[in-house]
């Protein structure tokens, strides 16, 4: 990524832009043009083409993009996204088979590396615990950002670690659903139809008042802007909110399940 990012800044300076400047040119913050030249930030194919485009160049930064090797732990995609999501001032999160990674214990986190196949190593699973751990901060900024996540029920049953990780991870859940700014549901078994059958997604929306959304397969990540693809997920978010449990319906699964009631 230093190298792409490289080539950013030495096409910018020689078109006599500023990182401001170019930032406005495409839609971006000055931080994150900065970012993407000291190679801290991937560059999207999307933002490649456009900056292709604005820099006279004939689709260098499209195939350097496209052919970047993929050295990193955490793919470009998912990078970029915990970038926005750091930064962003409403999250909607539906997640099926695991807890939302805001919402997890550090056991329930190493529980859920532990899984991965093939099996990741003691070491790289605790750089992984660690990384999910910190993303979690943002949960105690002083103005946290609009939280509302959907949960399909098999995810908070299944007993990921064992008993006594089940039980934290409960209590943790139980307690989030009392956060102010924090809304929790569930979408509950049983149901003959609902608006999430299509698997997993997140909606994110940034101080700019942009509407992106991401979405995670088995073996690669979608992190998009497109209107209208927001907008199709937007609207099943919404759908799904009216299929799951309230807030007190959920509340109260959760007691019964950790044994409270």
């Amino acid at each position: 990524m230093k190298m792409v990012g490289a080539m950013v800044a030495v096409s910018r300076v020689a078109k006599n832009l500023t990182q401001k400047q170019l930032g406005e040119l495409v839609g971006l913050e000055e931080q994150t043009i900065a970012s993407i030249e000291q190679g801290r930030r991937a560059l999207m194919p999307d933002v490649a083409d456009l900056l292709d485009r604005l820099l006279g160049l004939p689709g260098v930064l499209a195939v350097a993009s496209d052919q970047m090797p993929a050295v990193d732990v955490i793919p470009p995609w998912a990078e970029e996204y915990m970038d926005r999501e750091r930064e962003a001032v409403a999250i909607s999160w539906f997640n099926t088979h695991v807890l939302p990674g805001l919402l997890q214990t550090e056991e329930y986190a190493r529980a859920l590396f532990g899984c991965r196949v093939p099996y990741l190593g003691v070491e790289e699973i605790e750089v992984q615990v660690s990384r999910r751990m910190e993303r979690q901060e943002i949960l105690d900024r002083p103005v946290p950002p609009t939280l509302s996540f959907i949960i399909w029920e098999p995810a908070v049953r299944d007993r990921i670690g064992g008993d006594e990780v089940y039980r934290e991870q409960l209590r943790h859940l139980r307690a989030c659903a009392d956060r102010p700014g924090i809304s929790l549901q569930i979408l509950p078994l049983g149901l003959t139809g609902h608006a999430g059958l299509g698997g997993p997604f997140i909606l994110l929306e940034t101080p700019e008042h942009q509407h992106l959304f991401y979405a995670e397969t088995q073996r690669g990540s979608v992190f998009r802007q497109d209107p209208e693809d927001v907008s199709i997920l937007t609207r099943k978010y919404a759908m799904l909110r009216s299929q799951a449990l309230n807030f007190q319906e959920t509340k109260a699964l959760l007691d019964r399940l950790s044994g409270e009631r």
